[in-house]
């Protein structure tokens, strides 16, 4: 019992120091590429609907963008480890 207790606790921590160092890695992009990035979010099929005193935003085609870049990178991810 306590193997499995082990074994999970060092898999939980290599997934957070994965996952720390995904967002750091973002933060980077983000920080340095900003103005290139102005494109993300008003793609062609990003929902956007604006009156008065209403605004509605509905990024579909850009969640569908990361939806399949996260997909791919999960995929590799397994596929090399």
């Amino acid at each position: 019992m306590n193997l499995q207790k082990n074994s999970m606790n060092n898999n939980l921590g290599k997934y957070l120091i994965i996952i720390g160092g995904l967002i750091i890695l973002v933060g980077i992009v983000i920080y340095f590429f900003y103005d290139k990035l102005q494109w993300l979010g008003n793609l062609p099929g990003d929902i956007r609907i604006e009156r008065e005193n209403f605004r509605f935003y509905f990024p579909l085609t850009t969640m569908l963008l990361a939806s399949l870049v996260i997909s791919i990178l999960i995929r590799l991810y397994r596929y090399f480890f």
